[in-house]
């Protein structure tokens, strides 16, 4: 305050121009990083949740385990990956039983492939061995030598009947 019982004008001036307050400014979030595209690496809290074998790595026995697995090098013996994505890149060569939620070929698999939910062969895709899955992707120029068997999702008509669809059912009866 001036002599005279007024507010400086200096005062009200600066105050004009003062910054936000500390309580003001703890209410502004940091931005996260957006996830990758189409990845399901980011599912939780922004962390991976996959483990990669790279193609310099050898492994002979069982693979075993909750987070999605990428197989760059070699794998001989069982792979088992009960609730998770396994991926055979493109340097990856398998030789073992393969069992997953959802598989994607992309080198080499020696062995039987069997996927809950579903199995993917891509075109630089091979599988020497039969393939077990509700759900089959088999791109053009991707080898399959091996028998194919869709079994149905769990839950699904339990009857024991085929569900032929009703446009099927219209031209044959």
């Amino acid at each position: 305050m001036s002599l005279f019982g007024k507010k400086d004008e200096r005062e009200g001036a600066a105050a004009a121009f003062e910054t936000p307050s500390a309580a003001a400014a703890q209410h502004v979030e940091p931005a996260k990083p957006n996830p990758p595209a189409l990845s399901r690496e980011w599912d939780r809290g922004g962390k991976a949740d996959m483990a990669n074998i790279g193609k310099s790595i050898t492994i002979s026995g069982d693979l075993t385990g909750e987070e999605d697995l990428v197989i760059e090098g070699k794998v001989e013996g069982k792979v088992t990956l009960p609730n998770s994505v396994l991926t055979i890149g493109a340097n990856g060569t398998i030789k073992a039983e393969v069992s997953a939620k959802s598989v994607v070929v992309i080198g080499r698999v020696s062995g039987n492939v069997r996927g809950t939910e579903r199995v993917e062969i891509q075109a630089t895709g091979i599988v020497e061995g039969d393939v077990i899955a509700p759900r089959l992707v088999v791109a053009e120029g991707a080898v399959v030598n091996g028998s194919i068997q869709m079994t149905s999702k769990p839950g699904a008509a339990a009857h024991g009947t085929p569900q032929v669809p009703s446009e099927a059912r219209r031209a044959t009866g």
